[in-house]
């Protein structure tokens, strides 16, 4: 198990499968699997059965479902596209991620 390089909120582009180019912000990391849930992208169908005790309608449900990391690349707004990121430690010790093509600040840490 490797450590996922998103974080929750950031902006990611789809480079693999049916969602090839979209752009959506990362839901949800799942570790354990090596997947990201990123919003608006890799929609399933998901089947529910009505339940009258809580008086909620049946029928099909649509949802994001896990796309695997290595499909999706950390998008870049001043390059436009998907890009690696690169980190670079401080004297006081804190990290910032930059761009790897153009040399931009993409978040600044806590």
């Amino acid at each position: 198990m490797s450590k996922i390089a998103l974080k929750k909120n950031d902006l990611v582009v789809v480079i693999r499968g049916k969602d090839k180019g979209k752009q959506g912000k990362v839901l949800k990391l799942v570790p354990e699997t090596n997947r990201v849930i990123v919003e608006r992208i890799n929609f399933v169908k998901h089947f529910v059965k009505a339940d009258r005790s809580r008086n909620q309608q049946g029928g099909v449900m649509e949802k994001e479902a896990p796309i695997a990391v290595a499909n999706v690349m950390l998008y870049c707004a001043e390059c436009g596209q998907g890009v690696r990121a690169r980190s670079r430690r401080h004297e006081d010790g804190t990290k910032d991620r930059y761009c790897h093509r153009c040399d931009t600040l993409i978040e600044k840490a806590k």
